[in-house]
């Protein structure tokens, strides 16, 4: 069983972006309560951004909380915001001591007031550490994110700031909740489930994508490591042939 120290460095994702799924269905499984699993994936994220430290991935994204997730029984919502809130006070050592970044996408102004306020201090703290950015996707979603993008750019159409003929993919990147991230090279999604779930739906264009059949609490670092070195041994051309690259 490979360990993160067996992995070559070159050629691992520059982006890496998770889809965290299964907290309630591992719960469920163990006789427990939703929340329990929510607890646990949560040291899980904790492994998980520790082990891409260590690996020197610069960009990590957790699909954390969807605009769908807020249809969810309030009792688990605001469980999911209280750990939130214990996570990102607790957190704040470590991301200073390893160098990262908290970063967020989404209507984070939609989240409760608590939560919206710790994670914008902690934004704050962190704003100038540079070995890794963490993105928390909150409240986010990909549709959402693009139909904002479209109302601000035709907003700026018709006031003249920016003409039809100029609009290009930089334009919509530049008004999108990423604009300042590059595009995912790698995405996970835990739990068995076969779909991107509105998550990132223009960054993942031309990313590889890896299922994997473990519920998100037990996602450890051998499984990382597994779908780190699958990702090492795909060739990824971009509309080229293999020739071309070579």
């Amino acid at each position: 069983m490979k360990s993160i120290d067996d992995i070559e460095r070159s050629g691992l994702p520059k982006h890496l972006a998770i889809i965290m799924d299964g907290n309630g269905r591992w719960a469920k499984q163990k006789g427990k309560l939703r929340v329990f699993g929510h607890e646990n994936g949560v040291k899980t994220v904790r492994r998980t951004v520790e082990d891409c430290t260590r690996l020197g991935i610069e960009y990590l994204t957790l699909y954390t909380f969807s605009t769908e997730n807020w249809n969810r029984p309030k009792f688990e919502i605001d469980t999911l915001m209280r750990l939130l809130v214990s996570s990102l006070k607790r957190e704040l050592k470590t991301f200073t001591k390893n160098n990262i970044r908290l970063n967020t996408i989404g209507d984070i102004a939609s989240l409760p007031s608590k939560a919206h306020k710790e994670l914008l201090e902690v934004m704050d703290k962190t704003k100038n550490n540079s070995a890794m950015t963490l993105t928390l996707a909150l409240s986010y979603g990909a549709r959402d994110e693009m139909l904002n993008a479209v109302k601000v750019i035709s907003s700026k159409v018709k006031n003249n700031i920016i003409s039809v003929e100029n609009i290009d993919e930089t334009i919509i990147n530049n008004h999108l909740y990423t604009h300042d991230l590059p595009d995912v090279d790698l995405l996970i999604r835990t739990s068995g489930e076969h779909r991107v779930s509105n998550f990132l739906l223009w960054q993942i264009a031309y990313a590889e994508f890896y299922f994997i059949d473990v519920f998100w609490p037990d996602f450890s670092e051998h499984h990382l490591v597994e779908a780190l070195i699958n990702y090492q041994n795909r060739e990824r051309r971009f509309g080229k042939t293999s020739e071309q690259l070579n």
